[in-house]
């Protein structure tokens, strides 16, 4: 969708962890240097109470202050004197958290002071050996896809510099060589995949998170393939040279492989926003596993008598920025369903092959014709009416893979039918939700204009609108529910 303005908490969601297993660790620890026991978290209502209080403390002030910015580029003295501050604030609030309850002088100060000190030692230590193992993996593996888009002399210091300065782990895919067919070669261990001309259209059909564009004063700017690129939705990054402002884009200084770059990309959410998020899908998604679950028991035999093979189904859907993954549902259609997909292309209701749709389809359990010209339904039709049968696609939200409100999960297929503007509606994840099912999704069939939803919800994007968005579908699938 969205570019994260400095990938923060989300890249740094490993130090968040350890920190707050650490500062649990040290108030356990304090507690028993002080009373040779641990009883008191489970005895002492006021001590449950206080690490609570602490950790949800450390979890804000890691947030908010955005403390993890940079930290792989911090040096040893910085690093203490980041561990530091998040210490005495913690301390400082914990202390105010106790003053003002009404039990909180029967907490033991020492307990306190104890505390922060093991917590500042042993999280600095956890940092610096975490640091050490995440630099040592920044040449071999990243967690981003890149394409770089340069000149053939200057490829190899492109990839090295990255390499050597890869704080944002990325992980190259690919070179486009502009002044030469290249194509098939490689360089420094890394594939040319395409010419300048075919750039584009390669890109479209890959699983592509960024694009980096670094040419020589000497060779002149790749404009044309930077609109491409935009028009698809994704991030792109270039050297601070031949600056062109971009209108309808986002756009923020960074740094990309020791490269000072301007990124611009349809959107960007800050770490706060992010973070948001994250932790309503985690929330949502464990919700709605636990009501999968209990939803499984009453119609998972109803799925099996009528139609015998697995509850569950499972798709290779492509997600954010081409990534595949497999997303799971309660199956809903009998088990020859995509064989039979191509016989009703005539009766697709979307108006081209880029999306398939029926208004009565055949392939679902317990649909048939019958000879008197009535249609009859069954639990397939039911639970896709209800829309439950998407209930397991909250696994994927609590995996990353997905998110509790996006842009509809596309299919292989359709991703090789897409024009540039279209591939745009994968620059976010997925989700189980969206502007254009909450847009009356029955009556849309002008695929463009599915297009223009998606597009729509990723450059207004805000944690707002998918409040908005998720009590919408609520209130729409309660309509849908009274009317069935």
């Amino acid at each position: 969708m969205y570019r994260q303005k400095s990938k923060g908490w989300y890249k740094h969601k490993d130090f968040i962890f350890m920190d707050l297993c650490c500062i649990v660790i040290a108030f356990i620890l304090a507690d028993w240097f002080r009373h040779e026991a641990i009883i008191n978290l489970y005895t002492d209502e006021i001590y449950r109470n206080t690490i609570i209080f602490i950790v949800l403390l450390d979890l804000c002030v890691s947030v908010v202050s955005e403390s993890y910015k940079g930290v792989l580029k911090r040096g040893y003295y910085l690093e203490f004197n980041a561990v530091l501050k998040q210490t005495i604030i913690a301390e400082l609030g914990t202390g105010l958290y106790l003053f003002s309850i009404d039990n909180g002088h029967n907490f033991s100060r020492i307990v306190l002071y104890l505390m922060g000190i093991i917590y500042t030692g042993l999280t600095y230590l956890t940092r610096i050996l975490w640091k050490k193992h995440l630099k040592s993996k920044m040449a071999e593996e990243g967690e981003h896809s890149l394409y770089i888009v340069t000149n053939e002399n200057s490829a190899e210091d492109v990839i090295r510099n990255v390499r050597e300065n890869n704080y944002n782990l990325y992980d190259i895919n690919g070179l486009v060589i502009i002044d030469k067919d290249m194509t098939g070669s490689w360089i420094s261990g890394i594939p040319v995949v395409a010419e300048l001309k075919d750039a584009s259209a390669y890109i479209c059909q890959k699983w592509v998170d960024e694009v980096f564009i670094n040419v020589d004063e000497d060779y002149p700017f790749p404009q044309e393939l930077m609109d491409e690129l935009l028009e698809m939705g994704m991030v792109v990054h270039r050297n601070l040279a031949k600056i062109k402002s971009m209108q309808g884009q986002r756009q923020m200084i960074e740094t990309v492989g020791g490269y000072t770059v301007l990124t611009t990309s349809m959107n960007f959410a800050t770490d706060r926003q992010a973070f948001a998020k994250r932790t309503l899908d985690i929330v949502g998604g464990l919700v709605g596993c636990i009501l999968t679950g209990i939803i499984y028991i009453f119609i998972g035999p109803a799925i099996y008598i009528s139609s015998p093979g697995p509850i569950f189904f499972s798709q290779v859907r492509i997600g954010q920025n081409g990534k595949p993954f497999k997303m799971y549902k309660f199956r809903s259609m009998y088990m020859d369903a995509e064989e039979r997909k191509a016989e009703l292309m005539a009766q697709n209701k979307m108006s081209d092959g880029r999306m398939f749709k029926l208004d009565f389809d055949p392939r679902v359990i317990g649909n048939k014709i019958l000879p008197d010209g009535r249609k009859k339904t069954g639990v397939g039709e039911f639970i896709r009416k209800t829309s439950l049968d998407e209930f397991p696609q909250f696994w994927n939200v609590l995996k990353g893979d997905m998110s509790l409100v996006g842009t509809r999960p596309i299919l292989q297929d359709e991703l090789e039918q897409y024009e540039l503007h279209h591939r745009a509606r994968i620059a976010t994840k997925p989700g189980i939700t969206g502007m254009w099912q909450v847009s009356g999704r029955s009556n849309i069939t002008d695929f463009e204009e599915v297009v223009r939803l998606d597009t729509e919800y990723i450059t207004k994007w805000n944690f707002g609108l998918d409040i908005k968005i998720l009590l919408q579908t609520v209130k729409t699938v309660l309509k849908r529910e009274g009317t069935a």
